[in-house]
């Protein structure tokens, strides 16, 4: 068994996931091997972001408001950031589009897997099934990413 190639899947998956599986065949991994190293990093990723994205945002806003405090005490105008950004509208209008299920599959998949479970946290934290659709969708798209590297490279 190659511990470096699985390392190395495993840790890319928990960051880019989309890209993680082309480090298989290269590596000398077998077919599973590569999808459980895969599914395995995106899984444990998407946990630990998904689950501590509320200290997270909560992090963010408190260092925000910390700044405006500061440069308002200073007399400096605070500039307000603009809301309906370009990625913004890309986001909202792929939950409109896809729904919960389509975010909760493709979002980790296509932006990176910190970044999609912190977004589908924020939409959909609230309802019990969301962390097992991330887990389903990582399965699926490990299983497509793999197929496709395979066939393609291996």
């Amino acid at each position: 068994m190659n511990w470096g190639g699985l390392s190395g899947v495993f840790f890319i998956a928990t960051v880019k996931f989309m890209f993680s599986t082309f480090g298989g065949p290269a590596f000398g991994l077998a077919f599973y091997e590569t999808f459980l190293a895969a599914f395995a990093g995106g899984s444990i990723s998407a946990a630990f972001f998904y689950f501590a994205s509320d200290k997270f945002m909560e992090y963010t806003h408190n260092k925000k408001m910390a700044k405006e405090k500061e440069l308002l005490t200073k007399g400096v105008l605070v500039p307000h950031k603009k809301k309906f950004t370009k990625t913004n509208r890309i986001i909202i209008g792929m939950k409109m589009k896809l729904g919960i299920y389509g975010i909760c599959f493709w979002v980790p998949f296509f932006f990176s897997v910190p970044l999609g479970s912190i977004i589908v946290a924020k939409f959909y934290g609230k309802l019990n099934q969301t962390y097992p659709l991330i887990v389903l969708g990582m399965a699926i798209n490990a299983a497509i990413t793999t197929f496709i590297t395979y066939a393609i490279l291996g």
